[in-house]
């Protein structure tokens, strides 16, 4: 209660600087989304009794994002400005918090309307129309946002597909829980890299939860913070990786789509032809990355470090991870 208090304390010094006439505000409320940073809706009343709904994205606590991969809220915000100019659908950034303001690393955007949680999008009737046409809508924004001019922007980082290959086999030996599984692909995957395609923006977590929808199709991409530059093919194969179907796996596009039409509409709207089998090796990728990630969060718990229900949760799903990889080193084996 009491961080609430002070939330909206801090809010209401903001109000004028958020909208014209900004006065007061209201239902502040933390949203359950947001597995690393704080998601806050509120509304903004002016002083003619007018109501704008917006959202607060702030680190944890305020401080300053410490994970390696994150690129930092106030970096986000720039980015999420880039996006929102060149048509990318995406929230508008409304105020980039300053340290005087009191909430530490953090930004305010406009709300946008819709739905994220992927099992009422892939089985909720009152979405058929939209995954009939989401993987096109899916490719036209990756188009858009690959072809983003990042020039006005801080150096973002660089990353590869080689350069995650390696950082994420240091990481899984040094948690020195060997599979046999998890070795087999990162030798595939060393063997078989493809060569590079021209680096561009890469949104880096494109996928559903991170996919606002309607009724109607793509509202908006959200949570940038780990947008990078690298390799396009990159985002495409994220969004087919098995766990991100949610039990649709005959749909390689998030459960909802097929691949062909997303790689259709991307090169329609400007990006590059890439074929189906040049994502394999990226799928491969994303799917050994998160089965990795699903080690840390085990280890977390083990170690005692975050005894939680979500972390032991999330690193049973290891196991999830070991069958898609061997499903995939089927499929590509001569």
């Amino acid at each position: 209660m009491r961080k609430t208090q002070e939330i909206k304390a801090a809010l209401s010094a903001l109000a004028p600087k958020l909208i014209p006439d900004g006065a007061e505000i209201h239902d502040l409320v933390r949203l359950s989304g947001g597995a690393s940073q704080e998601i806050w809706a509120f509304g903004v009343q002016s002083g003619a009794g007018l109501s704008t709904p917006l959202i607060l994205r702030r680190s944890p606590g305020g401080a300053a994002t410490m994970s390696n991969a994150a690129i930092g809220l106030r970096m986000e915000a720039e980015v999420l400005k880039l996006a929102d100019s060149t048509q990318v659908p995406v929230p508008r950034v409304a105020y980039v918090c300053a340290p005087e303001d009191g909430l530490g690393e953090a930004y305010v955007m406009t709300r946008l309307t819709g739905e994220t949680l992927a099992p009422r999008i892939l089985r909720e009737d009152a979405y058929a129309q939209t995954r009939g046409k989401l993987a096109a809508q899916c490719g036209r924004a990756l188009a858009a946002i690959h072809r983003m001019n990042t020039s006005t922007l801080p150096a973002l980082p660089e990353s590869g597909g080689l350069d995650q290959l390696a950082r994420y086999e240091e990481t899984y030996l040094s948690l020195d829980l060997p599979t046999p599984t998890f070795d087999l692909a990162i030798q595939w995957l060393r063997t078989n890299a493809p060569a590079p395609r021209s680096p561009a923006l890469v949104h880096g977590d494109f996928r559903l939860g991170n996919l606002m929808v309607n009724e109607t199709g793509l509202v908006g991409v959200l949570d940038w913070e780990l947008a990078h530059i690298g390799d396009p093919r990159e985002d495409i194969a994220w969004a087919c990786v098995n766990s991100w179907r949610f039990g649709n796996s005959d749909k390689r596009v998030g459960g909802f789509g097929d691949l062909e039409d997303l790689l259709a509409a991307y090169a329609s709207a400007g990006g590059a032809e890439i074929s189906p089998k040049e994502i394999d090796w990226w799928e491969m990728l994303g799917t050994l990355k998160w089965g990795i990630m699903c080690m840390i969060m085990y280890e977390a718990h083990r170690s005692g470090a975050d005894p939680s229900v979500e972390r032991i949760t999330i690193g049973r799903r290891v196991s999830e991870t070991e069958i898609d990889l061997i499903n995939l080193l089927e499929q590509v084996s001569p």
